[in-house]
């Protein structure tokens, strides 16, 4: 008997090194402008090639500018950077979505929305939160510039094969609680240690209840709690979601991927290394009040007794201490942790017949260009706007301190981000809250911290 993750590893395991390592097959590889430069470099040094450019997906994101997209980058380290994406895409054949086309954005959310990642696969990227395609029933995660220089020649990667462990929720969700809430709450118990070293299949009917867009909040937050990588097996919500997008399979070739996709799931006596359950009664709408994603509570809740008494210092707390009421300088929306469509809805709901606060600036970023075109013809966007929202075309910026969003000294942002680092959004005694889109909207209005129910 086999887990989910099981299968999926050893069937793209090409060989076992003495010593235990995989050198594993994998059917995609995303890049961005960041992590590729030097391993294109790496190729040119060899006179090597890339071994299959069809399976490598080049989408511009971490440091594209916010605004006048349409004009030359300011930044020469950006510029560069961009430039060398495109031309070593040009050279070796291989697909790239250029800033300003329709399917630009943030790759970890362009590539489900056009149907590249799918059931099955492995997938890797230069970048972290690769995890986010495991929503989709993938092994997925991020690797090295060196690896990826090895993809790109080999298709392979070398990696040793981590534990298994499941996650559990079960029950029916409080009311106002979304997947943010969820992962913030799973990460505050279990710490962002608690996954080091294993594989994470989430699981559970609170889990099963939840859309295709939250299900990659939760798979994109699994490595802040040091785990690989996350995923949730695929079902009749996957397939709907999946089904008519451009690079899905279509006609004939899609009956016979829904029923390969049918048998990805963990066999019932499957046993996993590690295997914890959850109340979904238990979790209510949550924030962050420390310098890591697992220093988390709930919203209306007392910062607890045991405390990092380090990150509360930073923070200006006290342990029995409430966020509630906290004033506010900037809120962030946006990011592949919560920048897709439902994300902008969510926002959407709680700013309509509302004004973001005087003395809080409130920052738009739909993740991609077709989240971008949806938001307009949602009327999200006029939403955003009557609301004075400011509202910018797609890029991670803020979320790497990069481009419009910028922490000063002393600021304090309310982000729908995944990290919280100290200076991860600007300047080291800035302060960084993750939260759910609708109380970072919330906020937005009420120049504090708050819930969408403070505002009726």
């Amino acid at each position: 008997m086999k887990t989910l993750f099981d299968k999926i590893w050893d069937a793209h395991t090409v060989d076992t090194i003495a010593g235990g390592s995989c050198v594993l097959y994998i059917d995609r590889q995303y890049i961005h402008e960041v992590t590729s430069p030097q391993a294109f470099e790496g190729l040119h040094s060899r006179g090597a090639k890339v071994f299959r450019p069809a399976q490598v997906t080049a989408s511009p994101d971490h440091n594209i500018p916010t605004q006048n997209q349409h004009l030359p980058v300011q930044d020469l380290q950006s510029a560069r950077q961009l430039s060398m994406l495109e031309n070593n895409c040009t050279e070796y054949g291989i697909t790239i979505f250029k800033v300003g086309t329709p399917k630009n954005g943030i790759i970890h959310v362009v590539g489900p929305e056009t149907g590249l990642t799918q059931p099955g696969m492995t997938i890797v990227c230069g970048d972290s939160h690769t995890s986010t395609h495991g929503a989709m029933g993938c092994v997925a995660f991020g690797i090295g510039t060196s690896e990826v220089e090895m993809v790109l020649a080999s298709q392979c990667v070398l990696q040793s094969k981590p534990k298994t462990m499941r996650i559990n929720v079960e029950g029916q969700l409080n009311p106002g609680v979304c997947s943010k809430d969820i992962i913030l709450y799973l990460i505050s118990k279990l710490g962002t240690g608690g996954g080091t070293g294993h594989f994470i299949e989430f699981a559970g009917s609170a889990i099963r209840s939840l859309s295709m867009e939250a299900r990659m909040t939760i798979c994109n937050m699994s490595i802040e709690m040091g785990a690989r990588g996350g995923m949730i097996a695929p079902d009749e919500t996957t397939f709907a979601y999946l089904k008519g997008r451009e690079y899905a399979p279509q006609g004939t070739e899609w009956d016979k991927s829904v029923t390969q996709w049918k048998q990805l799931y963990s066999d019932p006596d499957a046993i996993f290394d590690k295997e914890v359950t959850f109340d979904a009664a238990d979790i209510y709408p949550m924030i962050t009040y420390g310098t890591n994603p697992g220093m988390g509570m709930a919203v209306d809740a007392s910062i607890p007794a045991d405390a990092d008494p380090k990150a509360l210092e930073y923070m200006g707390f006290k342990a029995g201490e409430k966020l509630l009421g906290k004033p506010v300088d900037y809120v962030f929306v946006g990011s592949c942790t919560n920048g897709r469509i439902e994300d902008m809805r969510q926002a959407a709901a709680v700013l309509k017949g509302h004004k973001v606060n005087p003395n809080v600036r409130c920052i738009i970023i739909p993740a991609t260009q077709q989240v971008y075109r949806q938001c307009i013809e949602e009327g999200l966007m006029e939403i955003f706007l009557d609301a004075n929202c400011a509202v910018s075309t797609p890029t991670c910026g803020p979320c790497l301190g990069g481009y419009m969003g910028i922490l000063a000294a002393g600021e304090r942002s309310i982000a729908t981000t995944n990290r919280n680092f100290v200076g991860r959004m600007g300047d080291p005694t800035s302060e960084v809250y993750l939260s759910s889109p609708a109380v970072a909207a919330a906020s937005a209005v009420l120049g504090h911290i708050g819930l969408p129910e403070d505002l009726d």
